[in-house]
């Protein structure tokens, strides 16, 4: 067999071969391609290709081919001129040098942009053989902690203010001056197969110190010597060459497997997640003792009173029993409930599969774009449930615009979705971002929507409409029944404004995870967590909408169809108010083009989070009240 031959390392992301070790086969090389990713910071929704700013470029630089998940997310990975042979090390290796001319407008807008970069800490994001070169550091408490990037440079403010990577060296004391980290010391590990049987080794970590020297002679660098200053003020010319070395290490106590464990581990959150699945699973518990006490004793008395002999005193008893005759009365806004009722199926099932999917390893961080390419096309192909889920409860409140119906459900809130992402796509066209779509990936995401998502979703209502109404367990009266005065806790609002404070009780702390590493670029692996909060999440929303539902009809309001969506629906408020909370004491985002971009893309996942928690109340509240009205004796 081929491995027991030659152990052959391929980037697996762009099929690029590499034979770490052996005996070479002609066709293979020992040439290790180090890729670039586009550039990001935390002080900047606006990321920006490696070719943007004034660095030593790949002269035969290619581009592998980028999954749909990777094209929204903004990944453009390319070669870089970071090119060396397994088991050479490399000590001061001249990549290019770069000179600024004072005068040369050219030249200053360059430098401004680069000087720009290392003001808001732009971070590097370098891959080698699919896996992130590291830069690891030790943090308080002697931990280590390996971040998947690196910055640009660092500056120090006119006032002798050292920021972000500067506090590292006391070199960088100079005031308005910016410093760049010009070399770079990358260490590859290597796992080598000799003693097990097979020849060759495999790459197992990749890490790399970032230095800032200036080098006195650009045509032989020694790279030693003071940092390199980039001044505030562009006064003079300016010369800053670029180099790296590299060194090789083995280590066989890593396996290749496991190989990402040393990223992973340096991010210590594991501890806060079980404090969070148990302060979790309290809330559940508590809001399971209040249901089973509701459903075995409250109900049990209540159906037992109610299917007594002596009918006559039961009539005259206040409670649940008394609106059985409006408790299914259709709601205003049927269509509209409808059609957030088929999305939200649809959102439901797509959060669902791609969860478990993710826990069983088949979307993990190795594999690039793969959560949200999984994530849309499974929406793509759910149409159908949307259509039919619409459609049949659509025909159940008694509608007859079935046509106005579908097309509602496949274009309303995907609509609003689009119309949010186009307009955030505008505002990183016009910044030059790299995270702007490409005219192309939007066709094709429009060609996805209209040619597969909305026939589906007409598929799905056609056998939705075919399908004789849900049949209630008890008779509506042709006359509405009063509603009685309300207390303040059994009116609408403060009932709603309720219903969402457990369920967002139990996923705040993930959330703020989730939020990490979407706006701090931190990774997120931790998906066996996530579908456990959503397991939770689940029940939560379920049995907080009951409760209240329950509440509200011993009061005799039946208008719960409305209520019942809104209530868990309204978690989504408190995730877009903890939204601006990250935003104003986490993130240092600067400049209106990225704050709108945040809220931008907030709402978006807000929407979503709206029709995916109300859904989830709706359902329960349904099960809940034909159960009930099903065991009782009507007139």
């Amino acid at each position: 067999q081929a491995v027991a031959r030659v152990v052959v390392v391929l980037d697996d992301l762009y099929g690029l071969p590499v034979t770490l070790g052996g005996t070479l086969s002609p066709s293979l090389q020992t040439l290790i391609q180090l890729f670039v990713n586009r550039l990001d910071s935390v002080e900047s929704v606006l990321p920006y290709e490696y070719d943007v700013f004034d660095f030593c470029k790949d002269d035969n630089e290619r581009r592998p081919s980028e999954n749909l998940g990777q094209v929204l997310f903004g990944e453009r990975i390319e070669t870089s001129p970071y090119k060396f042979s397994f088991k050479k090390d490399v000590k001061c290796q001249e990549l290019c040098t770069k000179v600024y001319t004072k005068g040369k407008s050219e030249d200053k807008n360059v430098l401004d942009f680069l000087k720009r970069g290392m003001q808001l800490n732009y971070q590097h994001h370098w891959i080698v053989d699919n896996m992130p070169v590291t830069w690891c550091y030790d943090v308080e408490d002697s931990q280590k902690y390996c971040n998947p990037g690196f910055p640009i440079g660092c500056l120090v403010t006119t006032d002798g203010r050292a920021k972000d990577a500067c506090v590292i060296n006391s070199e960088f004391n100079k005031k308005n001056t910016f410093y760049i980290f010009n070399h770079v010391a990358i260490k590859i590990t290597y796992h080598n197969g000799e003693g097990e049987g097979w020849r060759g080794a495999r790459l197992v970590a990749a890490t790399l110190e970032p230095k800032s020297i200036k080098n006195a002679d650009a045509e032989k660098p020694t790279c030693e010597g003071l940092p390199m200053e980039v001044p505030g003020e562009f006064d003079s010319d300016l010369k800053i060459t670029y180099t790296y070395s590299v060194t090789f290490e083995e280590n066989n106590d890593i396996k290749w497997a496991s190989r990402w464990d040393y990223i992973l581990v340096s991010m210590p959150h594991t501890n806060i997640q079980w404090f969070s699945i148990m302060n979790s699973l309290v809330i559940v518990l508590f809001l399971s003792g209040m249901v089973a006490m509701i459903m075995l004793r409250t109900l049990h008395k209540d159906i037992a009173r109610y299917n007594q002999v002596d009918q006559e005193d039961a009539q005259e008893e206040s409670g649940w029993k008394q609106v059985h005759g409006d408790v299914f009365r259709p709601p205003r806004k049927g269509m509209l409930l409808s059609v957030f009722l088929g999305q939200g199926t649809q959102i439901f099932i797509m959060t669902f599969i791609t969860l478990f999917l993710a826990c069983l390893g088949f979307l993990s961080p190795a594999n690039r774009g793969a959560l949200m390419t999984c994530s849309v096309v499974l929406w793509v192909l759910l149409g159908t449930p949307a259509g039919y889920v619409s459609s049949r409860l659509y025909k159940t409140f008694g509608g007859e615009k079935w046509k106005t119906n579908v097309l509602l459900t496949a274009l309303l809130c995907p609509g609003i979705v689009f119309a949010d992402f186009f307009l955030m796509n505008l505002i990183l066209w016009v910044e030059g971002s790299s995270a702007a779509i490409p005219f192309g990936t939007l066709v094709a995401i429009l060609a996805l929507w209209f040619g597969i998502s909305v026939p589906l979703t007409f598929v799905g209502a056609y056998f939705g409409f075919k399908k004789p109404a849900i049949e209630q367990p008890v008779r509506t009266n042709q006359i509405p029944r009063q509603i009685p005065e309300q207390s303040f806790f059994t009116k609408p609002v403060p009932g709603i404004v309720m219903g969402g404070i457990l369920p967002f009780g139990c996923i705040f702390i993930q959330l703020f995870f989730i939020l990490n590493s979407i706006w701090s670029h931190q990774m997120y692996y931790m998906f066996g967590f996530l579908f456990l909060v959503f397991i939770i999440l689940l029940i939560t929303c379920s049995e907080a909408t009951i409760l209240l539902c329950y509440f509200h009809l011993c009061a005799e309001d039946y208008h719960w169809w409305w209520r019942s969506f809104l209530t868990s629906g309204f978690t989504a408020v408190y995730l877009f108010v903890y939204a601006v909370h990250y935003f104003f004491s986490k993130l240092q985002i600067v400049g209106a083009a990225s704050t709108i971009l945040y809220f931008g893309y907030t709402s978006i996942m807000v929407l979503i989070f709206f029709l995916f928690t109300g859904t989830i109340g709706f359902f329960a509240c349904f099960w809940f009240v034909n159960k009930i009205y099903s065991v009782v004796k009507v007139d």
